[in-house]
């Protein structure tokens, strides 16, 4: 009988995180990420999706240890992320962050030799640096790499641009990439070498990453697993493919419909997403919900839970999960 073996202990994981910036004078602070489970294992993709001010940027920064989580913990392979600047700064150099404007990310002074090799002088890694700087250009698709070392970021096309981004972040020979919104400044036509490229370096350098966007299309595109966020919070997460194809939260739901190849009448969301500082009480996602606003939640008897009780988090990784209580109720639509 042949048995699955276990899947591999996470390489980076969020438990019970919590980032609250403070009110002023006085004023109830803002949960921007308000108790999140996340597990990233070697070489997977996670795609984490929602619309702007759901707090991914700030759950994205706080994994990078750019922002000190006001509670929970990070561990990255097997031991607690410190807060140390030499520690810090060791676990940079195994976490890189891809920014989505090149163009603001590149110093225009800079050559793209000297970009690239900024990362390997700020940790004052030693040994043959031309090489180092060549290889990662070449692993980031600029071939000959020799050819780019002493241009300008203006005298390069934006994927060009991208790339070298790219490599500056290879350089250092991370495990883990966190891209926020790799391609969104890019043209439709770069997108797909990108994404490609992204895939290839998985393959090639066995390269983790967290890819952070609000584009679901991309997650298909490029993702092993899917986690969505909801004002603070992963309100759904699971495999791309059962995540994209068989939603279960209505904001999920909603943000697939507006897609070019969805079938049927988009989702329109009503209001704004509340205030990170006021969050309601029961499900947060229940002012918006179309399920609510439907009268179906009523008759199958679950709006009151709906208004009156708080899903609970969803664990960092596992099986096709939503944190909604007309889901778990096994009811659809």
């Amino acid at each position: 009988m042949t048995t699955t073996p276990p899947p591999p202990p996470p390489l980076l994981s969020a438990q019970g995180l919590h980032v609250v910036f403070p009110g002023r004078h006085g004023a109830p602070g803002a949960r921007a990420v308000d108790g999140v489970e996340l597990d990233i294992r070697p070489g997977e993709i996670v795609a984490l999706v929602g619309e702007s001010g759901c707090g991914k940027t700030t759950l994205a920064r706080s994994l990078l240890g750019l922002v000190k989580p006001s509670g929970g913990r990070i561990t990255f392979a097997g031991q607690p992320l410190e807060y140390t600047s030499r520690a810090l700064k060791a676990y940079r150099g195994r976490v890189q962050l891809v920014l989505q404007d090149p163009t603001g990310s590149l110093n225009p002074r800079h050559t793209v030799y000297d970009a690239v090799a900024e990362g390997l002088r700020i940790h004052g890694r030693t040994g043959n640096e031309r090489a180092a700087v060549a290889e990662a250009l070449a692993h980031a698709g600029l071939r000959p790499p020799e050819r780019f070392f002493l241009r300008y970021p203006h005298q390069l096309s934006g994927g060009q641009r991208q790339r070298v981004v790219i490599a500056g972040a290879l350089v250092l020979e991370p495990e883990l990439i966190v891209a926020d919104e790799p391609v969104a400044s890019l043209d439709s036509s770069v997108r797909g070498e990108i994404l490609a490229l992204l895939l290839r370096l998985r393959a090639e350098l066995g390269l983790a990453a967290l890819v952070v966007t609000h584009d679901l299309g991309l997650a298909w595109n490029i993702a092993d697993r899917v986690a969505v966020m909801y004002l603070g919070r992963i309100v759904e997460t699971g495999d791309v493919e059962q995540v994209l194809t068989a939603p279960r939260h209505p904001y999920t739901q909603a943000l697939l419909s507006v897609l070019p190849e969805a079938p049927g009448e988009p989702v329109v969301l009503t209001g704004e997403p509340p205030d990170p500082s006021r969050i309601p009480a029961g499900c947060r996602f229940h002012a918006r919900c179309q399920i609510l606003a439907s009268g179906a939640a009523d008759r199958a008897g679950v709006a009151d839970a709906c208004r009156g009780e708080d899903p609970q988090v969803l664990p960092g990784t596992g099986a096709h999960q939503a944190a909604c209580h007309w889901a778990r109720a096994g009811i659809t639509a």
